[in-house]
Parts: C-alpha cells; sequence; structure tokens
C-alpha cells in the first residue's frame, strides 16, 4: 500500500474551506488505497487523517514531542504515531518515509517540507531510483516553485502543481504507476 505524505497549515480550523478540503484530500487517497501519513497534529495533519480514517485508512503521524512539549499526543485519527527527537528528522522520516508526497497550502513549515522533497527528487537522478512524485495543490506554491527554479536553475518538473484535491489524487495515481 503506497504511502503518501501530506504537508499543510497545522493552524487551519475545522470551520474553515481549508479545512474540508483536507479531510476530502485524506478520505480520496484512503478510498484509492494510499495510507497517509502527516505531521501528526492538528490543523490540515488532523484534517486528513480524519478523512482518511472516515474512508477506513490507516494514518501515520509523525511527531516530535521534545519540540512541540505542549501537544502531548497526535491527534485522535492516526492509527500509527512515529515520534522523531527533531523537526529535521520529522521532515526526514515524511519525506523519505512515503511513496509521494502532496503540499497543501501552508507556511513556512509546509514550504520546507516542500524544499526538502523537491531537493530528494532532484538528487534521486544520481542513483538508480527515479524521483518520488511531489504535487502541490492551489495557487500559492505553482509561482514560488517557476520563481524558485528559474533562480536556483534547477528542475521545476519535478514538481506538479494541480488546482484541485481530484486533480491532486488523479495526478498521483497516474504518477506512482509511471
Amino acid at each position: 500500500m503506497p504511502v503518501i505524505a501530506v504537508f499543510g497549515d497545522s493552524s487551519i480550523k475545522p470551520a474553515s474551506a481549508a479545512y474540508a478540503e483536507a479531510v476530502r484530500l485524506g478520505r480520496r487517497l484512503a478510498e484509492a488505497g494510499h495510507e497517509v501519513m502527516t505531521g501528526g497534529y492538528g490543523g490540515a495533519m488532523e484534517a486528513v487523517s480524519m478523512g482518511a480514517r472516515e474512508a477506513g485508512g490507516a494514518t501515520i503521524g509523525v511527531t516530535v514531542p521534545d519540540v512541540f512539549p505542549d501537544r502531548s499526543s497526535p491527534n485522535e485519527h492516526v492509527t500509527q504515531e512515529r515520534q522523531a527527537v527533531s523537526l529535521i528528522a520529522r521532515i526526514g522520516e515524511l519525506v523519505e518515509g512515503s511513496d509521494a508526497c502532496i503540499a497543501l497550502e501552508g507556511s513556512i513549515g509546509t514550504f520546507t517540507e516542500l524544499m526538502v522533497a523537491w531537493n530528494l527528487a532532484f538528487v534521486a537522478r544520481f542513483t538508480d531510483a527515479p524521483p518520488k512524485p511531489v504535487i502541490t495543490v492551489g495557487s500559492l506554491w505553482r509561482p514560488l516553485v517557476a520563481k524558485l527554479a528559474d533562480e536556483l536553475e534547477t528542475d521545476a518538473s519535478l514538481i506538479t502543481s494541480v488546482s484541485t484535491i481530484n486533480d491532486a489524487v488523479t495526478t498521483l495515481d497516474r504518477l506512482l504507476q509511471a
């Protein structure tokens, strides 16, 4: 069963449209036969986990108790907790422990996770491993990825930008089968 890491805004609230979309993503991923991996706490992480669990899917939460001592446990929808020793180790576990990554809109943490996923997809060309799919959802990342690819002279084609949750799951399944 492919494991899909999902990154997103930890501060979105259950009443928001972004939260509802993250729930829908989790549900769609589970229905497509994927296991979901997130940072394990609130916001988009909770929403994606909730959607996956509602569809009968398994969820992995990679937590960092030493960094977030006020968060005593993962959200209630996580079926398996993996504790990381640092934020860097958590990002490594999310990216390296998954078969693909999806970035919803977010802030600096989501940006950092996306950059690590992009970099590992880039350096995969130096090994025999194909790059893992990296997908962004929404309007935030597309111009940023294009700007960074141009300025840093790197490969923007390693990130697939889509507009909707439905497009993300359809694209993910196509890329995983390629």
